[in-house]
């Protein structure tokens, strides 16, 4: 069975300024190294749909999705961007980039549901998993993976799934709309101390949350998922996993100081892909947070996808 590939030329329409480091050449350049190394005919390619105001609200407020469509279409007629914060700008293209995100991951889950494709990855943009359920943040808007894990949970009927945050920022808004939902297991591995500076004390007896120090490395990060990841998810059975695919605890990416490379992404997947294998069909969701040094991020993803793809 296939391994679909979701994306959209709208989520290049987002665009945070000149020098910004979550920009549309992230995209790019996944797409021309998976076509380079001949890796895009082991894909099944589609276009991501635009998320619905119902599948955004099973994981944001009715108020914050409704705030958020007025003031982008404030910045459309405007022509001109907004900082909602810091870090954080819309333009006159990020509210079509932001549906098809995380209408994205919705028709991932669709499609490995109906048993069309035995996994997914989504190489969308914007990335979601510091979007709390009220406030956008750390380049996020919609929270992509937690819609379309409540959507597996809500619409399909599931009991059971997991998410799984591998990206070198700790997954803050995830864990904001999901602690506390004992359907869902969160798993995650983040840098500490770093952006957003949270995550050492869960928020709930359903997340596994595991800070590691700056400059840890691949075999560590391997001994760490094995010791405190497994055992939850093992214990849990998920019957779905999705996964917040950063890469920028790769070790040239600049927004964070970990060492890990193409390698341990792969076994990570692997690992993953076990777990998936023995309690979920195989059923694996995964969808593109992090990553910004744009070699490393097109190689790892390469190195992700191909052990999703089985080639």
């Amino acid at each position: 069975m296939s391994t679909a590939f979701f994306t959209h030329t709208e989520c290049r329409l987002h665009d945070m300024g000149q020098g910004h480091p979550e920009c549309p050449q992230r995209l790019d350049a996944i797409t021309d190294h998976l076509r380079g190394t001949g890796l895009d005919l082991a894909l099944d390619f589609h276009d991501a749909p635009e998320a619905t105001a119902d599948q955004l609200e099973r994981a944001h407020s009715t108020h914050y999705v409704t705030e958020l469509r007025d003031t982008m279409q404030q910045v459309v007629l405007a022509g001109a961007p907004r900082a909602l914060d810091p870090d954080t700008v819309v333009c006159p293209g990020t509210w079509q980039a932001a549906l098809r995100a995380a209408g994205a991951a919705v028709a991932a889950t669709d499609r490995v549901l109906a048993g069309q494709a035995q996994n997914a990855f989504c190489a969308v943009r914007p990335p979601g998993h510091h979007a709390t359920r009220d406030q956008t943040m750390g380049f996020c808007f919609f929270n992509n993976v937690a819609v379309a894990a409540r959507h597996a949970l809500d619409v399909h009927g599931l009991a059971r799934v997991a998410i799984i945050d591998f990206d070198v920022h700790h997954g803050n808004g995830t864990e904001d709309i999901v602690a506390g939902d004992e359907r869902i297991l969160m798993c995650s591995f983040f840098q500490h101390p770093l952006y957003p500076y949270s995550g050492a004390v869960p928020k709930g007896t359903n997340m596994v949350n595991v800070p590691v120090a700056p400059y840890t490395r691949g075999p560590e990060v391997r001994e760490t998922i094995e010791a405190m990841w497994m055992p939850a998810l093992q214990a849990f059975r998920p019957q779905m996993v999705f996964i917040s695919a950063g890469f920028d605890a790769h070790r040239e990416d600049e927004l964070g100081q970990m060492g890990l490379v193409e390698a341990d992404y792969e076994w990570i997947t692997r690992r993953l892909m076990q777990v998936a294998d023995e309690h979920a069909q195989g059923r694996i969701v995964s969808c593109l947070e992090g990553g910004y040094a744009l070699s490393a991020l097109a190689r790892s993803v390469a190195a992700h996808v191909r052990v999703l793809a089985g080639v």
